[in-house]
């Protein structure tokens, strides 16, 4: 007997929607930052982002390694997209992945929410369980690979004030110093 998982998180990232929206539909773009994906490229056609466009998936080895076909629809760039399954995904009948993005003050809203239908009742928790963690990573590192560049410029930022630091103590010893011997 089928039964459907229904699951939805929301985050506030610190960027605009079109760059979000880029980030998280394009293929090339997401199996660059996704740690759940291991392959992610169109089949056949012109290779863009358009609605009834066909992707093949590969998801990595902490989700099954699953590989299946899945068409894009809904996309309303850069508002929302989505794509769902063509055929079976291992234990899923079905399994959808929708987008929201919603501007706001401060950044954008985002929300990913994925359904599937499950064929087997007996598989349900399990799967359940790995779909949730798929969606948790997911919005956490898409809001990782936003922040990056500017955790980065903090980092580097924090370095030199570092050196600053540790050059002006050595100086100020060197001076201590001097001004001892010339007593």
């Amino acid at each position: 007997m089928p039964e459907d998982i229904h699951i939805k998180q929301s985050i506030v990232v610190r960027a605009r929607p079109d760059v979000l929206y880029r980030l998280a539909l394009e293929p090339k773009r997401r199996v660059k930052w996704d740690p759940n994906l291991v392959r992610a490229e169109y089949e056949g056609g012109d290779g863009r982002l358009t609605n009834n466009a066909l992707v093949r998936f590969k998801f990595s080895r902490r989700l099954l390694g699953l590989s299946f076909v899945a068409k894009y629809g809904q996309l309303q760039a850069p508002l929302r997209g989505g794509w769902e399954s063509v055929r079976n995904v291992g234990p899923l009948e079905k399994l959808t992945q929708g987008w929201t993005f919603k501007a706001m003050p401060g950044g954008t809203e985002v929300t990913l929410s994925v359904n599937g239908r499950v064929r087997y009742r007996w598989v349900r928790t399990p799967v359940e369980r790995l779909l949730h963690n798929l969606v948790v990573t997911t919005l956490l590192e898409l809001q990782r690979q936003v922040d990056a560049p500017g955790a980065q410029l903090v980092e580097d930022l924090g370095r030199e004030l570092q050196r600053k630091q540790k050059e002006e103590q050595q100086a100020a010893k060197a001076a201590a110093k001097a001004a001892r011997r010339k007593r």
